[in-house]
């Protein structure tokens, strides 16, 4: 059996999942205003990607989120090959597909959000200051800088990433994962909310915010496993 070029394999992976593709797309540019809409992102600062079988749709470069239609659909394969759209993907892909090639993740969502980043300038972790750290699988690190859209801004985030769903990236944003969009964006939103919960609480004069142990953040692990609604 002749092997297929890679290039032909990814077209041929678009037209079998079309229809998930599609709502996929709907989906991402949804998450997309909504990092607008929640103030997470400024402009077209920040990008959004969710993966379909073997190609990541993701948002294009410089292009205002209320603009997007479906004829927009913008997605490359794991090895940043366009296969879907004219649109150039966003700058930030070697994140993103850094991301897919090491994780189970099946959404990434990065912003520039403004409490986050300010603890990014501040601290190298997030401290435990309120119990939904351990939804993000531990106290939050914070990548070192690097220039946006680089390797070794990836590699950076990688490193943070390790045995976390989120992390800070330094004097830039904010960096999370999940099997959903949904899931995804909420664990953006949750750091977005611990991050100015710190800042908050370190800015009374005369008074250090209580931190949470590793022993009382592993407990709380255990009783997110179990948390919501069953089946």
């Amino acid at each position: 059996m002749v092997e297929q070029p890679r290039d032909q394999q990814g077209e041929r992976d678009v037209r079998g999942h079309a229809g998930e593709v599609a709502a996929a797309w709907e989906a991402l540019v949804v998450t997309a205003r909504r990092t607008v809409a929640d103030r997470l992102v400024v402009g077209t600062s920040g990008n959004v990607s969710v993966r379909v079988g073997d190609t990541v749709l993701v948002t294009p470069s410089g292009v205002p989120y209320d603009r997007l239609t479906p004829d927009d659909v913008t997605g490359v394969d794991l090895d940043g090959r366009q296969v879907l759209g004219t649109l150039v993907p966003t700058s930030e892909l070697p994140m993103h597909l850094a991301v897919y090639r090491t994780t189970e993740a099946r959404a990434v969502v990065h912003t520039h959000a403004v409490h986050a980043t300010a603890v990014s300038t501040l601290v190298y972790e997030l401290p435990a200051v309120h119990y939904m750290t351990s939804a993000l699988g531990g106290p939050v690190r914070v990548a070192p800088y690097a220039t946006y859209g680089t390797d070794e801004l990836a590699e950076n985030m990688l490193r943070a990433l390790a045995d976390r769903s989120g992390c800070l990236l330094q004097n830039h944003g904010t960096l999370t994962y999940g099997a959903t969009l949904d899931q995804a964006y909420d664990r953006t939103a949750q750091l977005e909310w611990m991050c100015e919960l710190w800042l908050t609480a370190s800015s009374v004069p005369g008074l250090t915010p209580s931190l949470l142990s590793q022993a009382q953040l592993a407990e709380v692990g255990e009783r997110l496993r179990g948390y919501g609604q069953r089946g």
